[in-house]
């Protein structure tokens, strides 16, 4: 290989300055790092699905629009007929098209921080500025911060994940309708978590034409299927959907999806089960001395404790993989961020960790 052809002399240095997003190897682990429902569909529908993908024209390119689907997502969701839907291969797809669209040459993306880590990362693949503005220590929204950022920048887009990820917590409802009204761009929210949170901004969506929602099939237990959607108005999404790819949402995706959404009541008893195991996790770690729970209406649970990243390891070493957060971010100091998982893969962590705590003090 010549000199000229390395690497470094081709793809732009911002890119070669960043860490590939890390997914650990989770075989023969209590897999608690990921937000996944962990709980299996009914062997009932697994047998209908495999029916379904046996008779699967895979051979033909699925329909390119996911007609059916989007009209089963619209009744699913209550969604009205002047709200359009967009699809995509996961809620990731949705931002990168997103930011591709508005990345003019002096465009600003603005997020909080901590947030979801892709918004930075998205941004930066997309060759648009990104701004983020520090939460509070109690990670509520730093409004001061927040409006002198829009008027300092004039975004194009603000994207906020409701609850957020990883701190779990809901911004203020009155404060996100605030820069909603004060952003002359889009305001997209991410509603990734809303099984577990039992609020949204989706009856917003008429009053506020710059908001745009973000939503996921992954946490209600479809992750492997890859589906996220954006609901907005048309004139949003008529430009947006130029950028998606043809054909982005798979036969698989699309024909199994759409049968899992005639079971919605499975996936709301699950969310259900989900909830009560957090609560009882909550005041399980709440228990131990000199650690700080954070309250979470999602489907994980972030608290901080001493010497984090040790106790991270030690859980590795017992076979329980958490997310580890210390030194992603200031504000994250010695914090671990574990998701709810079955009742008896969350008593296994609970008396794991015991057992490590009661060895380090």
């Amino acid at each position: 290989m010549s000199n000229s052809h390395l690497p470094e002399h081709i793809i732009r240095p911002e890119i070669l300055a960043l860490s590939a997003y890390h997914v650990p190897p989770a075989a023969g682990m209590i897999k608690l790092d990921a937000m996944e429902n962990p709980y299996p569909l009914s062997a009932e529908l697994r047998d209908e699905i495999a029916q379904l993908a046996a008779n699967a024209p895979v051979n033909r390119y699925p329909d390119a629009s996911a007609a059916l689907l989007k009209e089963k997502l619209r009744q699913t969701l209550a969604i009205s007929d002047d709200i359009d839907i967009l699809l995509g291969n996961g809620s990731d797809e949705i931002i990168q098209i997103i930011a591709m669209a508005v990345a003019k040459p002096d465009a600003v993306l603005i997020s909080v921080e901590p947030s979801f880590v892709m918004f930075r990362m998205i941004a930066t693949f997309a060759n648009i500025q990104y701004v983020g503005v520090p939460l509070k220590q109690d990670f509520s929204l730093d409004m001061d911060a927040m409006l002198a950022a829009i008027v300092k920048y004039k975004p194009a887009v603000i994207f906020l994940a409701y609850p957020n990820n990883p701190t779990g917590n809901l911004f203020d409802y009155a404060e996100i309708i605030s820069i909603l009204q004060t952003t002359s761009g889009i305001v997209v929210i991410d509603e990734a978590y809303q099984a577990f949170a039992d609020v949204s901004f989706i009856n917003e969506l008429n009053h506020y034409p710059n908001l745009l929602l973000m939503r996921t099939l992954s946490k209600s237990g479809l992750a492997g299927l890859r589906l996220g959607l954006l609901l907005g108005r048309s004139e949003w999404l008529i430009q947006l959907e130029k950028m998606r790819l043809p054909y982005n949402i798979g036969i698989m995706t699309q024909i199994i999806a759409e049968k899992v959404l005639h079971h919605t009541l499975v996936l709301a008893e699950q969310a259900q089960a989900i909830k009560l195991e957090r609560t009882k996790m909550s005041t399980f770690l709440s228990t131990i001395e000199n650690v700080k729970v954070y309250p979470s209406k999602a489907n994980f649970i972030l608290f901080r404790i001493h010497a984090a990243t040790q106790i991270f390891q030690a859980l590795k070493q017992h076979k329980i993989l958490i997310k580890n957060l210390d030194g992603t971010h200031p504000l994250l100091e010695n914090c671990l961020r574990v998701t709810i998982g079955t009742p008896d893969e969350n008593s296994q962590f609970c008396s794991t960790l015991q057992t490590i705590l009661s060895k380090t003090v």
